[in-house]
């Protein structure tokens, strides 16, 4: 293995609104998503914000997977974090998207613990 792991991050957009808001649909999404990835299911924490949105996270043996809803802008921010070679998270991220009908799914994938990564820091004048 190459990696210690593989993250993908995701921004959808245009997302079907009342799906983002609802708590039961959304962690029945992510259950499903990280099954569907064949991951192992450790932990499920969701909680519904008011007026709207919902966060979340389901804690997989091989890592997590994450959701922060903004029904009100049918966006919702993702993360499908899986440790080892044996899961890919874009499965996960891919049914996610579709089960909340984005439009618009623009995400990146990250390997992660590779060793040190050079970040491009600004310096404060």
């Amino acid at each position: 293995m190459d990696t210690m792991g593989r993250h993908v991050i995701a921004e959808l957009w245009n997302c079907n609104m009342a799906k983002l808001n609802d708590i039961g649909y959304i962690e029945k999404v992510f259950v499903d998503a990280a099954l569907r990835a064949g991951a192992e299911v450790r932990e499920v924490a969701f909680h519904k914000f008011a007026p709207h949105g919902v966060s979340g996270v389901v804690i997989i043996s091989e890592s997590h997977l994450t959701i922060h809803s903004f029904p009100e802008h049918g966006y919702a921010s993702i993360d499908v974090y899986t440790c080892g070679d044996r899961i890919d998270p874009n499965v996960a991220a891919d049914y996610i998207a579709e089960a909340l009908e984005a439009k618009t799914n623009e995400s990146v994938e990250v390997p992660r613990g590779m060793g040190p990564v050079e970040m491009n820091q600004s310096k404060a004048l």
